[in-house]
């Protein structure tokens, strides 16, 4: 099972953008604080983000940079070759968005 659930704050404003093909997505990054031990600084986890069509513009419409979000959905890989070297990146790609559940 591929499922992953994260809550966190968007590090940049939301841009919509268009495929070859015509489908609407929008790529973005979420910071995820990891709370360590007693004593310890926290740690903060980047996902980088993609959400397609009418998700795409649910984000954008109501989401901000610094907006806390809450997000649902299957983490993607992708390899790509950068300096004659083979990459890996990891992506969420979201199927449901959700506002942030308050503390």
């Amino acid at each position: 099972m591929n499922k992953i659930i994260i809550q966190g704050r968007i590090t940049r404003d939301i841009e919509i953008e268009s495929s070859k093909g015509g489908t609407e997505f929008s790529r973005f990054s979420v910071a995820v604080d990891r709370v360590g031990k007693k004593g310890e600084d926290k740690q903060t986890d980047f996902f980088n983000c993609t959400a397609f069509g009418k998700t795409a513009a649910f984000v954008k419409e109501y989401f901000r940079k610094g907006d806390g979000i809450l997000l649902e959905g299957t983490m993607q890989s992708s390899t790509y070759e950068k300096d004659g070297e083979k990459r890996m990146s990891w992506a969420l790609i979201v199927s449901h968005v959700y506002f942030p559940i308050q503390k």
